[in-house]
């Protein structure tokens, strides 16, 4: 019976931790579109996301919390339930970095043209974001490694939005100021990318009991 009453708030953990995924691809995407449309209240609404998305890592934490304190869960449990604590640390933050992104969108309001890189940095990220989260729902290892590794594609794609503005920065155009902001766009999805990393990272841990990393993986 009481057994059933913990596999029933574990559900509740997962349901939860997909309800904060998805206002993070909600937040993202939007702040991706303020930024290419140049909407200001569009960028003010996923600003708006962070409120409640802080809220979320705060009522996962309490019922992890329960969970622990209540229910003296077992080896395999407990790797879950901190894992999900870790987590939540990590979508947190990446929430911060889509309201960052929104607030350089207000910045950019009134300017035209981007960086080519840029929008496949936001594809990328809001993938790994997703796989991210869905590998810890469904248990998915395969799927959490794949994220890992997906962390160099969105490296790879910062350095070269960094190369294009770094020229552009070096001729001291009209637009460098344009092309600072966009190059903290792009440093801000490297940081989600890095995020969701780390909660792939933690996906591993809950299913195997093994920290791991993309030069580990490398190896295999």
């Amino acid at each position: 019976m009481m057994r059933n009453r913990f596999d029933a708030q574990l559900s509740k953990l997962n349901d939860m931790l997909i309800e904060m995924g998805a206002q993070i691809e909600t937040a993202i995407a939007m702040a991706v579109r303020a930024l290419e449309e140049r909407d200001s209240k569009l960028a003010q609404q996923a600003i708006a996301f962070d409120d409640e998305i802080d809220q979320q890592e705060k009522d996962i934490e309490a019922l992890c919390l329960k969970l622990l304190l209540q229910q003296q869960p077992v080896a395999r449990d407990l790797r879950l339930i901190s894992s999900a604590l870790k987590m939540i640390t990590d979508m947190e933050r990446i929430g911060d970095q889509a309201a960052d992104i929104a607030a350089i969108a207000i910045k950019l309001s009134g300017t035209h043209g981007t960086n080519a890189h840029i929008p496949k940095m936001a594809v990328a990220t809001a993938k790994m974001v997703t796989d991210s989260i869905d590998a810890f729902v469904k248990k998915d290892l395969d799927l959490a490694e794949a994220v890992i590794r997906g962390d160099e594609k969105v490296n790879a794609l910062f350095r070269a939005v960094q190369q294009d503005l770094i020229v552009c920065l070096r001729e001291d155009r009209e637009d460098s100021e344009q092309a600072l902001n966009l190059l903290m766009v792009a440093k801000y999805f490297e940081r989600i990318g890095d995020h969701a990393k780390n909660i792939a990272e933690w996906v591993v841990f809950s299913i195997t009991g093994e920290h791991v990393s993309a030069s580990t993986l490398d190896e295999d």
